[in-house]
């Protein structure tokens, strides 16, 4: 399997299709885009086969990408309507797990736990905690004071476990753990995600019905959250926040590339070199020396707030 270095599924499907010169949709995957307005874009990817889950290294399921053009400084009425746009999906993908959740409780009774991975301490990677600051808890609200509970809201508690590193302890020990005393009929995971694109850091949203291995982007998986590990459904919502340096190099060369082909007019060298993927060489070339670093822009913490407000309000308007 390819190299992918990233967590987005439809970047898998693109570098998978390049990197065996394919023109056609891949067999066991099915794509399709849809233009929601002039900012959001989205973008579903469901992989239907084991062939197909192989091919991309993305478990059979449904994932979903928005893009959220120009909203990385997003004010409030464009935090409001990306929010309400993310949860329609959310929703609809939330409502049919607990749906196929076989259990004997309504819909409206089931319970949720929403858990935010990641290091708090370690701002591109302080997602999925800051999400959880923001999300509406209902689950002692229910028990203890009913009345100030909105009717048809779902039972919902949250946690923000840590990391291997600051703990001691794995993710998937501490959320077994939990999972296993206050029995969830879900899990919404939240974590801060590794692209190819330079242009989608703090621009993008996946959600996918699959689970989550945390880390795999930057090739320091844990173990994963998922209905085969957890026994229940896990959803992953995830937001791009950071890069590695031959992504950068690899695009800045393609920029610069155009550039002298439009002062150039022509050169075949050139077209040659821009055509093809040159993630791997440039790669190959920083990791013997330790030098293909995970790099997150300067102004990464206003990034962060900004994704925080529109990742919390997709769920809580979902739930």
């Amino acid at each position: 399997m390819y190299n992918f270095r990233t967590d987005m599924a439809d970047e898998r499907v693109d570098i998978h299709r390049a990197a065996n010169d394919l023109d056609k949709d891949i067999s066991g995957i099915t794509t399709n885009q849809k233009v929601i307005n002039k900012h959001i874009k989205l973008n579903t990817i469901e992989v239907n086969s084991k062939e197909a889950e192989k091919a991309i290294g993305k478990a059979i399921g449904k994932y979903i990408t928005f893009d959220l053009k120009d909203l990385k400084y997003a004010d409030e009425n464009e935090i409001e309507e990306s929010a309400k746009i993310i949860s329609e999906e959310l929703k609809i993908m939330i409502d049919d797990k607990l749906m196929n959740n076989n259990t004997d409780k309504q819909l409206k009774d089931k319970s949720v736990l929403v858990v935010g991975l990641g290091n708090q301490y370690v701002t591109p990677d302080a997602l999925g905690p800051k999400v959880i600051s923001e999300i509406e808890i209902t689950r002692h609200l229910k028990k203890y004071a009913p009345k100030y509970v909105v009717d048809g809201a779902k039972t919902i508690s949250a946690i923000a476990p840590g990391v291997l590193g600051t703990t001691g302890i794995e993710t998937y020990e501490i959320v077994k753990g939990v999972t296993e005393n206050i029995k969830p009929d879900l899990i919404i995971a939240i974590d801060s995600l590794f692209s190819k694109s330079i242009k989608r850091i703090s621009c993008s949203v996946q959600i996918g019905n699959t689970g989550i291995v945390p880390g795999s982007g930057v090739e320091n998986k844990r173990a994963e959250l998922s209905s085969s590990t957890l026994g229940i459904p896990v959803i992953a919502i995830g937001v791009p926040m950071c890069v590695d340096v031959a992504t950068i190099t690899d695009e800045c060369l393609n920029v610069l590339i155009g550039k002298l082909q439009d002062e150039a007019k022509s050169d075949d060298f050139l077209n040659k070199v821009k055509q093809e993927s040159n993630y791997e060489k440039i790669r190959s070339a920083l990791i013997p020396d330790d030098y293909n670093m995970i790099v997150t822009p300067k102004e990464i913490d206003d990034l962060v707030e900004n994704m925080k407000c529109i990742v919390a309000r997709s769920i809580n308007y979902a739930l």
